[in-house]
């Protein structure tokens, strides 16, 4: 039987002969080939098409691409360093290519992506550019991966199977071999990890690493979730075993070597569903006239020894995951919910910082030290409220002073100039079986921002107690909660946004003016319309408040120094605090500065993992919420402007969808990324962000987490 001859290319298009030539350098980049060799290996007999390659061969010259070696000889311009950066795979193709050290992203074709993955770290060569086109890259190597599992769902046939993403990272379905398959079915969810992806090859290969259930069932799908981001969905059996051998009695010897606030009025005011009890507040009148206030935190590091099995794996969660039907607790749910939570009239172990306070707020003394306490009162926040708004209950007249020493607290700290951001957050009420039945808005009232305010107490003064030395003296290595200054190009365009409504904002000057001005915008939107979305766009351009080890301050709350020392039950760096403190205070060396900065930078990537994985599980309940109203008609604002659509939020649950751009179909609409807003080009119709809109629900992708609106 005779080998298959390859198509002639008599009959290809420029453009695709183009597309050819461009391939063949791109895979011989470091090769300097002659024409010969071309028409060879390309297969090219005909004399037309053979002239036609020649010409393209000089314009490619032309725009810089190739360069002639000599006559008959030319090879991929590559005169551009390699670089290292950071590779961004989308599945549209729109591949690209960040180096290290930032700058503009370049394109990377999928031809010469080398089959890398999202966010790997790859060594690229940056080709010339060519005329009228953008730059292009080409992956030489893959340095280190980033990410090798996907979440999606089986489709199994007789002798293979493939996973179907979802992944807006990923365009190919990938390959699962019958005997990778771990029992998996058609319709199951199932983590699968990639183990090979041939250079020829349009599908990678993989096997499954974990069945995760049926789709479209609730644990199932919040497992997926999880998953998706690299997050754990279940408990380590060794690390569980390990904190049941933790005993839960407290022996005499310890109770003598801490201050004794047993008899003290205490209590906890804390979320109506929350188990795991991180703080509680104690508060007296001291004889001299000032109010003892004491923020006692869960001393979770007395149980949680360093380099153990737990403080092994809570370090690599580095903190707790808030889903919005569970908790995916950081430590065993035996310390989080039982021996370090600080449940009532339970005698507890805490570390406290101790203020002693005038009414004014004024703080006339603190002191951090190791503490006992007995809890007298759960409060939830709903029960605090009522009090601090006037009905009769327990310990009102403590509850009273606490909230009256909190506002002035408060008063001072937007003085001194924090910002005021309360944002409206989404909440469910959902049925046993995980079902959203409700949407509701959780708001911050008097009672939160009590329990808040002492909080930031607390955390600004451990920061200080370690950052704040004498002059001529370095501090010893402490891990800070940061918080830069605004980009200034952010800030010009958030006051170019807000010109749009009406609304002015002070971009240069003093941190202190700037933040007033904004506090200002912020107070002015308060009921308007358009309130939600300027809030939105306000944080955005703010930078992300980070864990590091080389102080700043914190911009958004105006302190020199600020750290999180407030929730070690579920925050790692808390728990890292907590022995800093000991160490130091007890006259310990200073620690390892570039080992301590690893650890910060690590949690704050797995808290910005956490918040998107919290993100994805809320706009599932969205979708699913809305599942049944399809059809449906609501009154909304256009709270996001793409060059694919809209982005529209129901006013009446925050419900988000997109209208395609595609189904605005009585004009040719055009992106106008300065001023926010879609136009059309022959009518002018104008479809800005912030204009109130009304669509109907068209459809609710629960695969995809995804509501599609069209123009009511």
């Amino acid at each position: 039987m005779g080998n298959k001859k390859t198509p002639s290319n008599s009959f290809l298009k420029k453009k695709d002969l183009i597309e050819q030539i461009l391939q063949y350098f791109h895979e011989h980049a470091s090769d300097t080939v002659t024409v010969k060799r071309l028409f060879a290996d390309l297969r090219i007999t005909a004399a037309q098409p053979r002239r036609l390659c020649v010409d393209i061969l000089y314009s490619l010259i032309d725009d810089d691409y190739l360069v002639q070696i000599d006559h008959h000889s030319f090879r991929l311009n590559v005169r551009h360093k390699e670089m290292t950066g950071i590779f961004y795979r989308r599945s549209n193709g729109k591949n690209s290519f960040v180096p290290d050290g930032g700058g503009e992203p370049v394109f990377v074709a999928e031809r010469n992506s080398a089959h890398a993955m999202n966010n790997d770290k790859v060594r690229a060569i940056l080709l010339a550019k060519r005329r009228n086109k953008e730059p292009e890259a080409v992956v030489a190597e893959i340095i280190e991966h980033s990410q090798d599992t996907f979440v999606g769902t089986l489709e199994v046939s007789k002798s293979y199977a493939f996973l179907v993403t979802e992944s807006r990272t990923l365009a190919n379905d990938i390959f699962i071999p019958k005997a990778k398959l771990k029992g998996g079915k058609t319709g199951d969810k199932a983590l699968v990890r990639i183990v090979e992806w041939p250079g020829k090859s349009k599908n990678p290969i993989g096997q499954i690493v974990d069945i995760l259930g049926r789709a479209g069932e609730n644990t199932t799908e919040m497992h997926a979730i999880l998953a998706e981001y690299g997050l754990p969905y279940t408990y380590p059996a060794a690390v569980e075993k390990a904190a049941d051998q933790i005993p839960e009695r407290i022996s005499s010897s310890e109770i003598a070597r801490r201050e004794d606030f047993r008899a003290v009025t205490t209590f906890t005011i804390d979320p109506k569903d929350a188990k795991d009890f991180d703080d509680a507040l104690s508060v007296r009148r001291l004889k001299n006239g000032l109010w003892e206030v004491g923020v006692h935190i869960a001393d979770v590091t007395h149980y949680v020894k360093e380099g153990g099995i737990i403080d092994r794996e809570g370090e690599k969660r580095a903190t707790s995951v808030y889903l919005v039907d569970r908790t995916i607790p950081m430590l065993p749910e035996r310390l989080s919910n039982f021996i370090c939570s600080l449940r009532p009239h339970e005698e507890k172990l805490t570390y406290s910082v101790i203020f002693d306070l005038t009414d004014k707020g004024e703080v006339r003394n603190s002191r951090i030290v190791h503490t006992v306490i007995k809890s007298d009162r759960r409060f939830t926040y709903e029960e605090a409220q009522e009090i601090i708004e006037g009905a009769a209950g327990d310990y009102r007249e403590e509850l009273l002073v606490l909230d009256t020493i909190a506002k002035a607290l408060r008063k001072k700290r937007f003085a001194a100039g924090a910002i005021a951001f309360d944002r409206v957050e989404v909440r469910f009420d959902i049925d046993e079986h995980g079902k959203p039945l409700n949407v509701y808005f959780k708001e911050s009232k008097d009672a939160n921002k009590l329990v808040e305010e002492f909080m930031l107490l607390a955390n600004r003064t451990v920061a200080e107690h370690i950052g704040r030395v004498g002059k001529g003296k370095k501090a010893k290595t402490f891990p800070y909660r940061i918080h830069e200054q605004p980009d200034p190009e952010k800030l010009s365009n958030l006051s170019e946004f807000i010109a749009h409504f009406g609304y002015k904002l002070r971009t240069k000057g003093s941190e202190k003016d700037i933040s007033k001005s904004i506090n200002t915008l912020l107070d002015n939107i308060k009921g308007k319309k358009e309130a939600n979305l300027i809030e939105t766009v306000s944080v955005r351009s703010m930078a992300k408040a980070r864990y590091s080890v080389h102080n700043v301050g914190h911009y958004g709350l105006a302190f020199d120094y600020y750290s999180h020392f407030t929730s070690p039950i579920r925050r790692y760096p808390d728990m890292l605090v907590h022995r800093l403190l000991t160490k130091y205070d007890d006259g310990g060396r200073t620690v390892n500065e570039a080992k301590c900065e690893d650890l910060c930078r690590h949690c704050s990537e797995m808290e910005q993992l956490a918040a998107s994985a919290e993100r994805a599980s809320i706009k599932y309940k969205q979708v699913e919420f809305m599942q049944d109203k399809q059809g449906e008609v609501f009154d909304g604002i256009i709270s996001g402007v793409t060059e694919w659509g809209l982005y529209v939020g129901i006013n009446e649950n925050k419900c988000e969808g997109m209208i395609p751009i595609r189904d605005l179909d009585d004009d040719y609409y055009e992106f106008d990324e300065k001023n926010y807003c879609l136009q059309g080009r022959r009518t002018r119709r104008k479809y800005q962000l912030g204009d109130a809109i009304r669509i109907q629900v068209a459809r609710a992708n629960l695969e995809r987490k995804q509501l599609d609106f069209v123009l009511a």
